[in-house]
């Protein structure tokens, strides 16, 4: 008969996987651009683990639920194991960020800008114009009181008013807008090789830079950028809901303010904003992570997109186009003739979007179902059915 030893739990499987792909990021042998952007992955997986299979393991311990798994450990003896996984997880991304990405960067030619203060008087004017022109007309400060929910913000702050000797000191957020590019990039210059490099800072640093504008009456005593990562877990009950839509877009709404289960900050933060910050979001010790580096590295995505690294990126691959396909008649036709076999990523994908295009705009074509995963922004195959 089976022994829980001799299986492992799921969840902690899931994050020996993340390792797997964190060794891709690590790998030296590996394209410098595409350790990026394996980086990310392992970043934007971390986060929608945490969203989805830790907030229902959290669900479980509210619920008092006290079953064991296959592997034998209660919800509460998974998120402990999970909790000290992921904290060394955290620790090797960033690691792997700060001691090994990052100066192959530079001596590739990006310097990344790690902190404001690192600025030349140059980059510090050019940095501080783009602010001013770019990114304060759309940012809105806000006090915090215990009247309004703590909302989803990236940005923090202890204030003291100014001219006054015994002010309590206030607790102020700004939110990193997202319809700005995260990567911003500065004036090119030469490094100490006399070989010019391309230089990029992220937004929130220049934020944080120019905090003071946004606070006029007051002194800042500290600021940090922040992240909270929220509890997206739900469930429908599709059978009971009237209008699925509706209800979808009301669980979502409800999504914004779910308990907060994990908070990233940086690792020099100032003690009394975090204490603030741990209160006011009912956070445990064991959920925040106190991180040496940029929050969030999901924007290494971005990073991989940038013009003019090709070298140091593997060749993009075209897919083949599909010999059965390879005609003047139309998909429905070609079908009829025999079945098709598709080898994805290997061949083309066009195919797949002319037949759902096809079949949207095919008055003789009665519905069309399929499953849908993971849809991008701007797909065809979600305008074609809406054509449909």
């Amino acid at each position: 008969m089976a022994e829980k030893n001799d299986y492992v739990n799921r969840e902690l499987s899931w994050i020996e996987f993340n390792y797997r792909v964190l060794s891709e990021a690590r790998d030296k042998s590996t394209p410098l651009f595409d350790r990026l952007k394996f980086l990310s992955i392992t970043a934007s997986n971390l986060d929608e683990f945490y969203m989805v299979r830790v907030a229902s393991l959290k669900d479980m311990v509210h619920a008092k639920y006290a079953k064991k798994d296959i592997a034998g450990l209660t919800a509460k003896e998974q998120l402990d194991k999970i909790s000290e996984k992921t904290h060394q997880l955290v620790d090797l991304q960033y690691s792997t960020y700060n001691r090994s990405l990052v100066p192959a960067l530079k001596q590739n030619g990006l310097r990344i800008v790690m902190e404001h203060e690192d600025l030349t008087e140059d980059e510090a004017a050019f940095a501080d114009e783009y602010f001013h022109k770019n990114v304060y007309p759309v940012l809105t400060p806000m006090a915090f009181d215990s009247s309004r929910p703590f909302p989803l913000i990236r940005n923090a702050a202890l204030l003291k008013k100014k001219n006054e000797k015994e002010a309590e000191l206030e607790f102020a957020m700004v939110q990193v807008p997202s319809v700005i590019p995260r990567i911003v990039e500065l004036p090119e210059e030469k490094d100490e090789n006399g070989e010019t490099q391309r230089v990029v800072i992220l937004l929130e640093e220049i934020i944080e830079r120019n905090m003071q504008s946004l606070f006029l009456n007051y002194d800042i005593v500290a600021s940090h950028p922040f992240r909270i990562m929220r509890n997206a877990d739900f469930s429908l009950d599709e059978e009971e809901a009237v209008d699925l839509l509706e209800e979808i877009q009301k669980q979502l709404k409800k999504r914004q303010w779910g308990e907060a289960i994990r908070l990233e900050i940086e690792s020099n933060v100032d003690k009394q904003l975090l204490k603030i910050l741990k209160k006011e979001l009912s956070i445990s010790s064991e959920d925040i992570f106190q991180i040496s580096g940029p929050l969030d590295l999901t924007f290494l995505m971005k990073m991989y997109g940038l013009d003019g690294f090709d070298h140091l990126k593997t060749p993009k691959y075209t897919p083949q186009p599909v010999p059965e396909l390879m005609n003047e008649d139309n998909i429905f036709t070609n079908i009829r003739k025999g079945d098709i076999l598709l080898h994805h990523p290997y061949q083309s994908f066009d195919p797949v979007v002319n037949f759902v295009r096809s079949a949207a705009r095919d008055p003789e074509v009665l519905a069309i179902k399929q499953t849908l995963y993971r849809v991008s922004g701007n797909s065809p195959i979600i305008a074609a059915l809406a054509e449909a």
